[in-house]
């Protein structure tokens, strides 16, 4: 689900200073008229490409766990959840899209540069306070997509180097979170990737080349670990963590609002949400059947772990490793660039460009040292900001801007004014309030249930000691055990050498 708000970092333009909902007389024929065309953009991505975008944006990150989060739920039941969330994530998609449509008919000034849409939307609907809101939720979902993704291609480099050595290179890992970001860092000193559109398209090719190469690996092993493990013990946690993690794999929201305004038919943004929510379902459900079918109980925070031929499980680790890096150089820039704006740095390189972004790289890596396990955080994501920006806020906007377009059609008084709850509710069609309304339940009961899983699970079974406190605790070195989940209700079962596996450890 990268979330990634690529065209959110052109910041040579400031921000317009707006007021609240247009008031339009009965003889404002102009102005009525705006709401009735379609806009365009002279230039921009067409649908097609911006579907691809989409695609590119999510997939990736929550591919790798999803199957476990499949063996958490149940087969069946994981099906059904992540199929009704499929579906929930689309509506909620075209309502997002619709609010831009919306945004840009009634106020003519977000047909040109707009840093921040999706803010600018909880403006327009609940006022600055919303605003706020929405900002500090997305700037923390880029925050925490870029510690997850940092710690997961760090992951596979690790397991990586472990693979390619045999075992003979002992290289912690907590040392290869830090050699990542300080590689990454120079790069992220550039003003702005704006133009690597290429670069979410080529993450979304490397995750599908991934995908394949998942299956084929997973069809491998299947005649050597079928039917050797059983689906763990019902416990109502496992349904949660299982949620937060389809949350996140589904929720890329919080980018969408800056990929359609770089659209050169931004109404047209529904058949592109259509087309990668199909896209990323036939990507995810293969990959899900084949990781519970083959690998059951076994397998852990990610699939790649279980693929039991070194040449491809390596090959997947590259080609994921590949998308979270072009990910984070993109991930990194418009959390970077809302720092700047909050300390007042200049537009050009300067000392104090690389004092804050250094900074910032500096904090995520922090917190990548203190939760040095991508599961459980990826989960308590998936369930706290990625919930509110992919479900809550597009529905809720949604109802909200439905509302002050038909009073200003029927020429009502008090257009001036922000809806209150009750017009909302009177003036929304039916069906849209209720779909929005069973979206919103689910994402606040669902959201909060998973997050409050996450933190559980990262401070008690899924606990894993902050990487600045491990030399001063006489703990087990991982850095040599094996790179593969093998099969087996204790993890010992391979057609390969039994020196890839890693030991047996309790994780449902």
């Amino acid at each position: 689900m990268a979330k990634i708000r690529s065209s959110d970092v052109d910041l040579k333009l400031g921000e317009k200073v707006l007021s609240g909902p247009p008031s339009y007389s009965s003889g404002d024929s102009e102005k009525r008229g705006i709401r009735r065309e379609k806009i365009r953009n002279a230039h921009g991505l067409n649908w097609f490409i911006t579907g691809l975008f989409v695609v590119g944006d999510m997939a990736g990150g929550g591919l790798v766990a999803l199957p476990t989060a499949i063996i958490r739920s149940g087969f069946w039941a994981g099906l059904i959840i992540t199929s009704f969330m499929t579906c929930v994530v689309t509506y909620s998609a075209y309502c997002l899209g619709q609010n831009w449509v919306i945004m840009q008919k009634l106020w003519p000034e977000y047909r040109d540069h707009c840093r921040k849409p999706y803010a600018e939307m909880g403006y327009r609907t609940l006022g600055p306070t919303a605003k706020t809101i929405v900002s500090i939720c997305i700037d923390v979902t880029q925050f925490g997509i870029a510690v997850v993704y940092l710690l997961l291609a760090s992951k596979n480099i690790h397991d990586s180097i472990k693979a390619f050595s045999g075992g003979s290179v002992n290289l912690d890992f907590c040392y290869v979170v830090l050699i990542l970001a300080c590689c990454l860092l120079p790069v992220t000193f550039l003003k702005s990737p704006q133009d690597f559109w290429w670069a979410v398209v080529l993450a979304m090719v490397t995750t599908t080349v991934a995908v394949i190469l998942i299956i084929v690996g997973s069809i491998i092993d299947h005649k050597t670990c079928h039917g050797l493990t059983e689906l763990p013990d019902f416990k109502i946690t496992n349904y949660f963590l299982a949620l937060g993690t389809f949350l996140f794999s589904y929720g890329g929201h919080s980018a969408f609002p800056t990929i359609q305004h770089d659209m050169r038919k931004p109404y047209q943004f529904t058949r592109s949400a259509i087309m990668a929510f199909i896209m990323m379902e036939v990507m995810y459900l293969p990959v899900c059947i084949m990781g519970y079918v083959t690998y059951g109980s076994s397998l852990r925070d990610s699939i790649i772990n279980s693929i039991q031929t070194n040449w491809i499980q390596q090959a997947i680790n590259m080609l994921i490793t590949i998308h979270c890096i072009l990910t984070l150089t993109i991930v990194f820039n418009p959390i970077n660039q809302e720092a700047e704006e909050i300390f007042r740095v200049p537009q050009h390189f300067c000392l104090k460009r690389v004092v804050i972004r250094t900074s910032m790289m500096v904090a995520v890596v922090f917190v990548a040292e203190s939760l040095p396990t991508f599961g459980p955080l990826l989960d308590l994501m998936g369930g706290s900001t990625v919930t509110l920006t992919s479900i809550v806020f597009p529905c809720l906007f949604y109802a909200y801007f439905l509302t002050i377009e038909k009073k200003m059609d029927e020429k009502r008084p008090g257009v001036s004014e922000f809806p209150s709850i009750r017009e909302v509710l009177e003036n929304t069609p039916r069906l849209t309030l209720i779909a929005c309304s069973v979206a919103i339940i689910f994402g606040v009961f669902g959201g909060g249930a998973a997050t409050y899983s996450a933190i559980v699970e990262l401070s008690t079974t899924q606990f894993a000691m902050p990487c600045y406190v491990k030399p001063f605790v006489h703990s087990k070195d991982d850095s040599l055990s094996g790179h593969t989940s093998c099969c087996g209700p204790w993890s010992n079962i391979t057609w390969g050498p039994k020196s890839a596996c890693s030991p047996y450890s309790k994780f449902y």
